[in-house]
C-alpha cells in the first residue's frame, strides 16, 4: 500500500490550523458573546484558549501514535471501544453540523449589510440557506478545488484585521471598560461580572474548534513528529492573539448596544473607524470588502463543514456502526450522496428552527465533550502500556495537564446550561441505541475494555461469578488458538521486543520452573483496525530473537520453543496461552510499575489480577553475571516459597543468597526474625546467610545493600490505601532505587 506523500510544511500546517479556526470565531461570535461579558471579552477568548491547550498537546500526541489512523473518531474507539466510538462519531458530526449552521447565519447577515437590507432574521436565515444550497452542490460533484480559496481568503481576512486593530487601538475611547468584570459590582449578573465571564468563556469555545483538525492529515505532513505539535501550538498561539486584540479593539470602539446579538461585528468596527469615510457610490468600500472576506471566510468554513461531517457517518457505516445505506457512493461523482444529504438537510433544519445564541451555544458544548474524550483518550493509552501506542511525540506536563483539560472541560460543560447537558446526553442514548442495534457484532474492542475493566468487576462484581464467566471465557479463547503453542511448557517467556536482554529472561525461567521446558513468545500487538493477516511473515526483530535464543538454548543445554505471534489484545492473549497449558510460570520484562487500579490500569497490572500462572517480573539493570543475590522480604511474607524460588535461582547460577530482613528501629524483634530466617535456610542446598537491618528508611536501605548483588528478589507490593486501589501504585519505588537487577515474584493462591 503505498503512503501519502509528506508535502506539507510547517508554514502550511499553520495555515490549515488558522483556517479552520479564523471563520465563525472572528467575524460572528463576538457580538453574542460581549452581549453576555462586555469589555471583558478580550479575557474570555484568553482563558478559553488556556483551556483548550491541554487538548491540543494531546492531539498531537494521538496523531503521531497514529498518524493515518483517520481523527477524533478513530482515536476514541481505539481508547474506548466501538460504543463510544459510535458515540463520539454522532458527537462530532453533529458539533460541525451545528457549527457550519452558526457560519450559514453569519453568511447571511454580511450579505444584508453590504445589500442595505437591515437585519431581520427571517431573511439572514435564508440567505444562508441559498448558500448551503450552493454548498450541496459542490460537495455532490466533488469539486476539491472549490476550498483552494480558503488559503487566499485567510492570508487577506489576517491583513484586513490587522489594518483594523491598528487603526483601531488609535481610535479607542479614552477610558474603556475592558476590565469590567472587577467592578464593584461585578456579581451582579447584568454588569458582564465573573459568572458572565465564565459563561463567555464557555461560550466562546466554538472559536477553537479547528485547532486540531490538521491531526486527520498528519500522514502527509513533513516531519510530523515536530511540525504537527508545533504547528497546532503555534497557531494556536497567533489566533489567541488575533481574538483577544479584534475583541479587545472591538469592544473598546464599539457600543455594548451596537453589539447585543450583532451578527456582523467585525463590519460593524469598520464603520465605527475613520476609514469608514472611503466611499464609492454611496458604498463604504471598506466595510463591503470586509463583508465579502468574512462571506468568503465562511463559505469555505461551512464547506469544509459538510465535507467533514459527512464522512463520519460515511465511515462509521463501512465500520459496521450504522446501515449499509449510509455509505452508498454517487455512481457518477464518486461522492456519499446519502450522508451529504442527510448532513444538509440537519443544518437547514437547525437554521429555521433553533436561535442562533442556542446553535452557539450547543456547537461550543460539543466541542467541549469531544476536547475532553482526547485528554481522556491519552490518559487511557499511556496508562494501559498498549503495546501498538508509541507515539513519537509525548505531551508534556503528562497527566496533569491532561486532567486539566477534562476539568475544566466538565466544569464549562455545566456551567453552558442544561439544555446543552440533555442533548449531550441525546447523543450518548442514541449513539448507544445504534450501536446496540447495529454494531454491537463488530470485532474490535477498545484498550479500556481490554485493560480496564476486569479489575473493577472482581472488585465490585459477585467474585464467584466473575471466576466463572473468566474460565469460560479462557475455554472459549483458547480454541481460537494453536493447542500446540506453550501446551507442555512449564514457563511461558512473552518477548515484547522492547527487552534489554531476551536471553536474561529466558535463564530467569530456566532457573525458576520445575519442568524443563520454556516457551519463548515474540507477540506483537497492533490496533484492531489492522488485518492480522498482512503480518504472516516474520518480522526482522522475530527472526532476531529466534537465532539468539536458539543459540541460547545449545550453549545452555536448554529446552526453548520459540513462536512469533500477532494480537489485538496483548494481555488476554498472554492469558490464554497460559491457560491453554500447563504453564507454572510466567516471566516477563517489565518497567517497575506492577500494579493496577480500577480507574487506571496496565497489562502488567491486569495480568497481576487474572493471570492463572505465578508471575515473575524481571527489570534489567544491565547485570549479566549472577554470582551474589538479595532476597529482601517484608515480615510475614511466606517466606518458605521464597527462599525455595531464590534457592532454585541461586543453584541455577551457583550464587549465594543473602536473606534481608529490614525492621523499625525501634523494633526488638530482631534476633528472633534472624533466628527463624536461619532455621528457614538450613534446608537451603547454596551458601546462605540471613541479614537484619534496623532502619526507618528501607527503600534507601535496600537500595544501598544492593550495590553489593547482582540480583535483588522481592514479592508483590500489597495496595495498602485507597489511591492504588483505584488508580494503582507508579512505579515500584524498591525497584527503582535498586542498584542491581531485580526480579518481582509474584505467587497466586
Amino acid at each position: 500500500m503505498k503512503k501519502l506523500e509528506r508535502s506539507l510544511s510547517l508554514p502550511a500546517v499553520i495555515a490549515i490550523c488558522i483556517g479552520g479556526m479564523l471563520g465563525t470565531g472572528i467575524f460572528v461570535l463576538p457580538g453574542i458573546a460581549a452581549t453576555k461579558t462586555g469589555g471583558s471579552l478580550w479575557l474570555a477568548f484568553l482563558i478559553a484558549a488556556i483551556c483548550i491547550l491541554p487538548a491540543a498537546y494531546s492531539k498531537s500526541e494521538l496523531a503521531t501514535a497514529m498518524p493515518s489512523s483517520g481523527g477524533t473518531y478513530v482515536y476514541i474507539e481505539r481508547a474506548f471501544g466501538p460504543l463510544f466510538g459510535t458515540i463520539s462519531g454522532l458527537g462530532l458530526w453533529l458539533a460541525l453540523v451545528l457549527k457550519c449552521a452558526f457560519a450559514l447565519v453569519g453568511m447571511g447577515a454580511y450579505v444584508l449589510v453590504v445589500l442595505d437590507m437591515g437585519s431581520d432574521d427571517f431573511i439572514t436565515k435564508t440567505v444562508g440557506l441559498g448558500f448551503l444550497f450552493l454548498v450541496f452542490v459542490l460537495n455532490i460533484i466533488g469539486a476539491k478545488k472549490a476550498g483552494n480559496f480558503q488559503s487566499y481568503a485567510v492570508f487577506i481576512g489576517l491583513l484586513v484585521l490587522t489594518a483594523l486593530f491598528v487603526i483601531g487601538i488609535q481610535t479607542m475611547d479614552e477610558a474603556p471598560e475592558f476590565l469590567s468584570f472587577f467592578n464593584e459590582d461585578s456579581k451582579k449578573i447584568e454588569s458582564g461580572g465573573y459568572r458572565d465571564l465564565i459563561f463567555a468563556v464557555a461560550f466562546v469555545y466554538l472559536s477553537y474548534s479547528g485547532v486540531t483538525k490538521v491531526a486527520a492529515i498528519a500522514e502527509e505532513i513533513k516531519n510530523p513528529n515536530k511540525n504537527l505539535p508545533l504547528g497546532m501550538i503555534l497557531s494556536l498561539f497567533i489566533i489567541t492573539a488575533i481574538y483577544v486584540l479584534i475583541s479587545f479593539v472591538l469592544t473598546s470602539n464599539v457600543g455594548l448596544t451596537d453589539l447585543t446579538n450583532n451578527y456582523n461585528p467585525i463590519h460593524t468596527l469598520a464603520l465605527d473607524l475613520e476609514i469608514s469615510s472611503f466611499k464609492l457610490g454611496g458604498i463604504h468600500i471598506v466595510g463591503a470588502s470586509i463583508a465579502f472576506i468574512a462571506v468568503l471566510t465562511l463559505l469555505s468554513t461551512v464547506n469544509a463543514g459538510v465535507l467533514a461531517s459527512s464522512r463520519f457517518p460515511f465511515a462509521m457505516s463501512r465500520d459496521g456502526l450504522l446501515p449499509p445505506l449510509w455509505s452508498k457512493v454517487h455512481k457518477k461523482f464518486l461522492t456519499p450522496i446519502n450522508t451529504i444529504g442527510i448532513t444538509c438537510i440537519s443544518i437547514a433544519l437547525i437554521v429555521l428552527f433553533l436561535p442562533v445564541i442556542e446553535i452557539a451555544k450547543l456547537a461550543s458544548a460539543f466541542k467541549v465533550m469531544m476536547f475532553v474524550s482526547v485528554n481522556l483518550a491519552v490518559i487511557v493509552l499511556r496508562e494501559t502500556a498498549a503495546q501498538w501506542y508509541q507515539p513519537k511525540y509525548k505531551s508534556p506536563l503528562y497527566p496533569w495537564i491532561q486532567i486539566f483539560g477534562v476539568v475544566t472541560g466538565i466544569f464549562f460543560l455545566i456551567v453552558l446550561g442544561s439544555v446543552p447537558l440533555m442533548t449531550i446526553l441525546a447523543i450518548f442514548v442514541s449513539g448507544a441505541v445504534i450501536y446496540y442495534s447495529y454494531g454491537k457484532n463488530v470485532m474490535r474492542s477498545g484498550v479500556l475494555k481490554n485493560y480496564g475493566h476486569r479489575p473493577a468487576l472482581s472488585i465490585f462484581g459477585n467474585k464467584e461469578e466473575t471466576k466463572t464467566e473468566k474460565i469460560k471465557s479462557q475455554k472459549k479463547a483458547s480454541s481460537e488458538l494453536d493447542p500446540k503453542i506453550a501446551s507442555k511448557a512449564g514457563a511461558i517467556v512473552p518477548l515484547l521486543g522492547n527487552e534489554s536482554s531476551p536471553e536474561m529472561l529466558v535463564e530467569m525461567a530456566a532457573a525458576i520452573q520445575s519442568k524443563n521446558l520454556i516457551q519463548a513468545l515474540n507477540i506483537t500487538e497492533v490496533p484492531s483496525q489492522t488485518d492480522l493477516d498482512a503480518f504472516l511473515e516474520d518480522s526482522p526483530i522475530s527472526s532476531s530473537l529466534k537465532r539468539r535464543l536458539s543459540r541460547l538454548s545449545e550453549s545452555q543445554k536448554l529446552s526453548v520453543d520459540f513462536e512469533a505471534v500477532v494480537t489485538h489484545e496483548l494481555s488476554d492473549t498472554i492469558n490464554r496461552l497460559s491457560s491453554q497449558s500447563s504453564c507454572e510460570w510466567l516471566v516477563m520484562g517489565w518497567d517497575g510499575r506492577p500494579t493496577t487500579g480500577i480507574f487506571v490500569t496496565n497489562p502488567i497490572g491486569w495480568l497481576l489480577a487474572n493471570i492463572n500462572s505465578n508471575l515473575v517480573l524481571y527489570k534489567d539493570n544491565g547485570v549479566r553475571y549472577v554470582s551474589k543475590v538479595l532476597l529482601a522480604l517484608r515480615p510475614g511474607r511466606k517466606d518458605k516459597n521464597f527462599i525455595g524460588i531464590a534457592n532454585n535461582v541461586c543453584k541455577y547460577y551457583g550464587a549465594a543468597l543473602t536473606l534481608l530482613h529490614v525492621v523499625p528501629e525501634k523494633s526488638n524483634t530482631t534476633e528472633t526474625i534472624k533466628h527463624r530466617s536461619e532455621e528457614k535456610l538450613k534446608q537451603s542446598k547454596v551458601q546462605a546467610s540471613v541479614n537484619v537491618v534496623k532502619s526507618d528508611s528501607p527503600v534507601e536501605t535496600i537500595s544501598e545493600i544492593s550495590s553489593s548483588y547482582d540480583l535483588l528478589i522481592l514479592g508483590t507490593p500489597e495496595k495498602d490505601n485507597w489511591i492504588k486501589v483505584l488508580f494503582g501504585g507508579g512505579k515500584d519505588k524498591f525497584t527503582e532505587s535498586a542498584a542491581c537487577s531485580v526480579l518481582r515474584i509474584t505467587l497466586k493462591d
